[in-house]
């Protein structure tokens, strides 16, 4: 599932950054925690913009 949730990380970036909503999107679809998200976000050296909650620093 790792490769999956990475490729669609990489898919869903704009000028190299995830937006927050797509996040918590991405989440959704794989029925993992945001925070899973956004380890792998981390992992992957992806900032992650627009973060409503303060999920995703």
């Amino acid at each position: 599932m790792n490769r999956t949730l990475e490729d669609e990380l990489q898919a869903s970036l704009v000028n190299g950054k995830l937006r927050c909503s797509e996040a918590f999107r991405i989440a959704k679809k794989f029925k993992v925690a945001p925070r899973q998200v956004g380890d792998m976000a981390n992992k992957l050296n992806i900032k992650i913009s627009s973060c409503q909650l303060g999920c995703f620093p």
